[in-house]
């Protein structure tokens, strides 16, 4: 485990220099540092690096670790290896509410991290509901949060029509993007992100109690319906503050759980961990593939990572037998 770890920090600080210093302008991490010491803080480079690379960077740790651990949470409170934010209708909820936060309330920018919260939340709550009254299989579970994806995808579509100047980047918006970011619009979500995180920490214990099944989980004094409202909870707020300024990214939240615990087992207190770790990873690589791949020419990272999620997914439906999808 000390060695996985130690290759993960590893992998870590090379993705996170990666991310830094490439782009269409090309510098070197000395030229930087050069000018940072003499304090000629009006070059090129160093304007590039503060104001653009640096949000950059830190926006897609952020929302890959965000998006991940709120896989983890949702397919452990559903108990179905293919929920994720995206494909169950939860980042499209945050979205939808996000969307109609900066159309009708722009004067306010930091009513859409909130907002967004409360729309990841809400559509939770929905499919989970729909969980409970029909007793729905997984597969099911799966179609009927991809019905209220295309709901929310549909008004999605209806706001960036009737309110075209209230929602200027819409287009970044829904495919996913870290281009542009600034810290301004970044801190309010990253702080709802630790708290988000440190919670998820706080219940892996009762996870791990949750996965030997409800009625053994019950029988050990564990409240299995307040804890899952819980986790829903959190994993709403880790996908909504993503959302508010990543926009709807995909398949970050399907992917790494299972890498994480193909590393790791299904002890969520080290999964958690893991997951934030390689979701940051992971988000931080395919940014700088959409950087580089079609240069000068930028892909969002949104459409990168459709290209990777879009076949993983496949592969888990084919690879598993029918009703028994989690691992």
């Amino acid at each position: 485990m000390l060695i996985l770890s130690f290759i993960i920090i590893l992998l870590f600080v090379l993705t996170l220099c990666f991310s830094l210093f490439t782009g269409n302008t090309m510098f070197s991490p000395l030229k930087l540092w050069n000018d940072f010491i003499q304090g000629q803080s009006n070059t090129t480079e160093y304007r590039i690096f503060m104001y653009s690379r640096l949000p950059r960077t830190m926006a897609a740790i952020a929302a890959g670790a965000a998006l991940a651990v709120s896989g983890t949470l949702i397919q452990a409170v559903l108990n179905n290896a293919l929920a994720s934010p995206n494909i169950i209708g939860v980042s499209s909820g945050a979205g939808f509410f996000a969307l109609l936060s900066a159309s009708f309330f722009p004067m306010y920018p930091g009513l859409v991290p909130i907002s967004a919260f409360w729309g990841a939340l809400l559509t939770s709550m929905l499919i989970y509901l729909i969980a409970v009254k029909t007793g729905a299989s997984r597969i099911t579970l799966i179609l009927s949060g991809v019905a209220i994806s295309g709901i929310l995808s549909a008004g999605i579509d209806l706001i960036t029509i009737l309110y075209p100047d209230d929602v200027i980047g819409a287009t970044g918006f829904m495919v996913g993007s870290f281009s542009g970011i600034t810290f301004s619009s970044l801190f309010p979500a990253v702080f709802l992100i630790g708290i988000g995180i440190l919670f998820a920490f706080v219940f892996s214990y009762d996870l791990n109690i949750l996965a030997l099944g409800e009625s053994t989980a019950a029988s050990l004094g564990l409240r299995v319906s307040s804890l899952r409202l819980l986790v829903i909870t959190v994993s709403a707020l880790l996908s909504g503050a993503a959302v508010s300024f990543a926009g709807l990214l995909g398949f970050i939240g399907l992917i790494v759980p299972h890498i994480c615990r193909a590393l790791v087992g299904h002890d969520y207190r080290k999964l958690i961990f893991y997951a934030a770790a390689i979701g940051a990873i992971f988000a931080m690589l395919c940014d700088s593939l959409g950087k580089l791949l079609f240069a000068p020419f930028e892909v969002p990272v949104g459409i990168v990572l459709s290209f990777l999620g879009s076949p993983f997914f496949l592969f888990l439906l084919f690879a598993k037998k029918r009703g028994r999808i989690y691992e």
